[in-house]
């Protein structure tokens, strides 16, 4: 996929169009994701997403700086983490449903998006090799490494607040002051064996939700 995107670059202005046509699903891909981790701690009884306003898919409520200038970058990125009052929501299990809510939006917006290159290949011939195929095979793939990248158990991402449920309390306490040094832990993984290995993954299972689909639909 990377390699068609090179392709683009003998042509500069389909290049600067698909850049231009990325821009809003991709910010609207991390909207969806905060905007899902406040929706289920709101259901929970947690009212705080609501009153900063993160119950909305407007992505300027929701876009980190830097995740955000990493996510046009590399592909990979995060937005404002969704601030959530646990002792609203004292139950251990929905307070790791709020956090799997995040990466799950992710997996579903694949899905959806790959229904999409089904239908139009399906449906109107539309060429593998096709402008719009291909944009929405780059939202399948950085929608998928998202979810893949947040499931990582490393403080602050979603991935260690599922591992934090399942840990005995002792070993819990340990783990989370970890968070105090996690985003540079994450950054470092990030940019050396992590990030091949993410999108590895995010290419591995994309393949294999095309056919799934491709068969069953």
């Amino acid at each position: 996929m990377f390699l068609q995107i090179l392709e683009l670059m003998d042509t500069p202005i389909l290049l600067i169009a698909f850049v231009l046509l990325l821009i809003v699903p991709l910010l609207f891909s991390i909207a969806f994701h905060e905007f899902a981790h406040g929706w289920v701690a709101y259901k929970f009884g947690d009212i705080t997403p609501k009153l900063m306003g993160r119950l909305t898919l407007n992505p300027f409520a929701h876009l980190d700086p830097l995740g955000t200038i990493l996510l046009f970058i590399i592909g990979l990125g995060w937005a404002k983490p969704v601030i959530i009052n646990i002792e609203n929501i004292p139950n251990s299990t929905k307070q790791m449903l709020v956090a799997l809510a995040g990466p799950t939006s992710n997996f579903l917006l694949a899905i959806i998006f790959t229904l999409i290159i089904s239908v139009l290949e399906n449906d109107f011939l539309v060429s593998p090799n096709n402008f719009v195929i291909m944009l929405f095979n780059m939202l399948v793939t950085i929608n998928i490494a998202l979810g893949v990248f947040n499931l990582i158990p490393i403080p602050p991402l979603d991935g260690s607040r599922i591992l934090s449920w399942i840990l005995p309390e002792k070993l819990k306490y340990i783990y989370n002051y970890i968070e105090n040094y996690g985003i540079f832990i994450m950054i470092l993984i990030l940019f050396t064996v992590g990030f091949s290995g993410i999108f590895k993954i995010s290419y591995y299972l994309q393949h294999h939700l095309y056919l799934w689909l491709k068969v069953n639909i």
